[in-house]
């Protein structure tokens, strides 16, 4: 079997763009990049303006970004590397479209998170909640550089 990094980062080469990378050249997985159908722009993300499309996000947790890389062939794989910024303290609601689009119930699923303050403590239990069907062992912060399977 197999391992994949699934990731999101609203920067081509961003923060969690690098970190993925790194971690699948590590882990010797396939990566794939959660791309939205509608790319987040600048104004999109601004945290300090109510009707952003990053705000609106995060005040109605049913939204889902529509992306353009689903469903992945989930049977080739035994374990998921799933990387993402951390906003407002959780998953951007594009990671969750990714996970509605993909069956990976059985699966090992690893989460690793960037941000420039948050934990990602609220992020795990959010998604745990939000798909208990899923294997979720662990979340940590990829902050810091990868130098191997930050999970070994």
């Amino acid at each position: 079997m197999a391992t994949l990094v699934a990731y999101f980062s609203s920067a081509k080469n961003g923060n969690t763009a690098r970190k993925a990378k790194d971690l699948a050249q590590a882990a010797g997985a396939d990566l794939i990049s959660i791309e939205p159908e509608t790319p987040y722009s600048r104004a999109d993300l601004d945290w300090t303006d109510s009707n952003s499309r990053s705000t609106q996000e995060k005040n109605d947790p049913s939204i889902r970004p529509a992306i353009t890389n689903a469903p992945v062939d989930t049977a080739k794989y035994d374990k998921l590397y799933l990387g993402f910024p951390i906003w407002w303290g959780v998953a951007p609601n594009v990671v969750k479209t990714f996970l509605d689009a993909n069956d990976f119930a059985g699966k090992q699923v690893y989460l690793f998170a960037t941000s420039g303050g948050s934990g990602i403590g609220a992020a795990v239990e959010d998604l745990k909640r939000a798909y208990p069907q899923l294997n979720i062992i662990e979340g940590k912060m990829a902050n810091g550089r990868i130098s191997g399977d930050i999970f070994a």
